[in-house]
């Protein structure tokens, strides 16, 4: 126990026992403020068990439990007026004195005006830093008083952000929307393969994110760095708070080049390339363009990652160019994943093995690469044997193209919104958060168990509205979201095995087979990822135009 005296009539500290209470008393402390759930850790006093002894000294209790995460302006004002109501001085206490002070402040300073940089210097002089939670808690409260709040905030501007603000629009103008993002440039990333395999130039896949923005929606062109969903907050880098009725996390995934060690200090130049940047998918052009021999490595790290087929895209495009240009029998192809198997859903198996074997490529399932030294064109592996045990496997490369590991951004890691690996968490069908009604999430960025595609993002739209708009009073039926995403592998330049399948990979086709045979590759189904889909992503999908979604009302 580590009593500090904030004023003479507040004390803060760290965990108190049953022990402490003499002491305690001593002090002439008459209240006691516990701002700890019980169980926060094993170790803790109960509150009861706290509150039993603390009787014995003349020392009543007050339980105002708040996890740290959650700390909202509300809980403040109940602090302040169980200040006021209580016998001082007053001992507030929680895992390290934080919370308390925290709401001390805040209560004082939107309950009587308080100086919030008084306050904070009084905490500071005795090893707190409350000064910007304050402000944000106070900022969030004074939004609720006056009115600042927007109906629905989205929080990221690429595919699924858009996509899901255009759907709510096109079922209700009546509602203020904000997206918050703070790129000025959206991209088109399924076009990127296409790129890889000069079929097209990267300027298609992008446009000012202005152009995309939805009529009827506001742009905050700012980065999310701290969510209060007590508070239904979030604030900005900048330092603002934006408060909102509904949030919308629609923030994508993070790109971890630098889990695989030396690759970021090569990218783009030594041989080394990816189809998953912007920069660098012209540059697996110039490397397939060039390469008449040697060895090219293609690479895919453990799940999950977006466009699960992507890493095999860009080796069955590039292997189709070598076969064209009679370089493909001097060209020693591998295939390096992590994974075990050589695409998830086994129907569309035996079509893309047939690729495999005419382009003589060879399948190291279980290899995952971990470092790479581009001037000297090495990479390694760790290959896990059947025996379970890990060793690393070394490989020479002339062109290596590289698909990073991923995950959540790290302002997302880090938030309450997340479950244990990192991920927003919702409900699979619903895609309502599991814990804060009010939030919903759509994209890459979620828990759920589908295929991470633009074509996911797609379908959960309508999915999202709808039970959005549902849960604020407005007469929409609910639906449920089926895990629908789709793969176009492209195995050769003018053919695509068209994979699209949902949760536990139930195939989910979009056309009969008599037009498009998922088994079979179809020169229809390159029709569709050339020239279909990009134009159904700018015009229908951030758009609102729900082309090509089937839903499912929810029962």
């Amino acid at each position: 126990m580590n009593i500090k005296p904030v004023s003479d009539s507040f004390f803060v500290s760290d965990a108190i026992t049953v022990d402490d209470l003499p002491n305690i008393a001593e002090l002439g402390i008459k209240t006691i403020i516990c701002n700890r759930p019980d169980e926060e850790e094993s170790t803790q006093t109960p509150f009861k068990t706290l509150e039993h002894h603390a009787l014995e000294f003349g020392v009543s209790c007050i339980h105002l439990p708040v996890v740290s995460t959650d700390i909202d302006s509300s809980v403040a004002m109940q602090m302040a007026n169980e200040f006021d109501a209580a016998e001082t001085p007053v001992l507030g206490y929680c895992r390290s004195g934080f919370r308390s002070m925290t709401l001390w402040a805040t209560g004082k300073v939107i309950k009587y005006g308080c100086d919030i940089d008084e306050l904070s210097k009084s905490a500071g002089n005795i090893g707190y830093d409350i000064k910007q939670s304050v402000q944000r808690l106070t900022q969030a409260y004074l939004n609720q008083q006056q009115g600042k709040v927007i109906d629905v905030v989205i929080v990221g501007g690429g595919a699924a952000g858009v996509a899901a603000a255009s759907s709510i629009l096109s079922r209700t103008k009546a509602l203020s929307i904000a997206i918050i993002e703070p790129s000025g440039t959206h991209y088109y990333q399924p076009g990127w393969t296409m790129v890889g395999a000069g079929v097209f130039d990267k300027e298609r896949t992008k446009r000012a994110m202005q152009e995309v923005m939805p009529k009827g929606a506001d742009w905050i062109p700012h980065a999310v760095t701290q969510f209060m969903p007590a508070c239904s907050s979030v604030v900005l880098d900048n330092g603002d708070v934006v408060s909102y009725s509904n949030l919308v996390v629609a923030a994508g995934l993070k790109l971890d080049w630098e889990k695989i060690e030396g690759l970021s200090e090569t990218l783009g130049e030594n041989g080394v390339t990816s189809n998953y940047r912007f920069d660098l998918a012209p540059y697996t052009w110039e490397l397939v363009s060039n390469l008449k021999s040697g060895q090219a490595i293609f690479t895919q790290p453990p799940m999950p990652i977006k466009c699960a087929g992507a890493p095999q895209k860009a080796m069955y495009l590039s292997a189709d160019n070598w076969l064209k240009n009679t370089c493909l029998e001097n060209i020693n192809i591998d295939f390096c994943s992590a994974a075990p198997t050589l695409f998830g859903v086994e129907h569309y198996v035996p079509a893309l093995m047939s690729y495999v074997e005419k382009y003589r490529a060879n399948l190291n399932f279980k290899h995952n690469l971990v470092k790479v030294d581009g001037p000297n064109r090495m990479a390694w592996f760790e290959k896990v044997d059947q025996d379970g045990q890990t060793r690393l496997v070394e490989k020479t490369f002339d062109m290596l193209h590289v698909c990073p590991p991923q995950s959540a951004p790290d302002f997302i890691k880090k938030s309450p919104l997340s479950d244990q690996s990192g991920w927003v968490d919702v409900d699979a069908q619903s895609l309502q958060h599991k814990r804060y009604p009010n939030i919903w999430g759509i994209g890459d960025v979620t828990n759920t168990p589908n295929a991470k595609t633009a074509a996911a993002a797609r379908a959960q739209a309508p999915v999202l509205a709808c039970n959005l708009l549902a849960s604020i009073g407005l007469a929409i039926q609910p639906l449920n979201y089926q895990g629908y995403g789709s793969c176009p592998l492209t195995v050769e330049l003018g053919k695509v095995v068209l994979a699209e399948f949902g949760y536990g990979g139930e195939l989910m086709p979009s056309f009969p087979s008599w037009i498009v045979d998922g088994k079979t590759p179809s020169s229809l189904s390159w029709t569709l990822k050339k020239s279909v889909l990009p134009e159904l992503y700018w015009h229908a999908m951030l758009k609102g135009r729900e082309w090509l979604v089937a839903t499912e009302p929810r029962t």
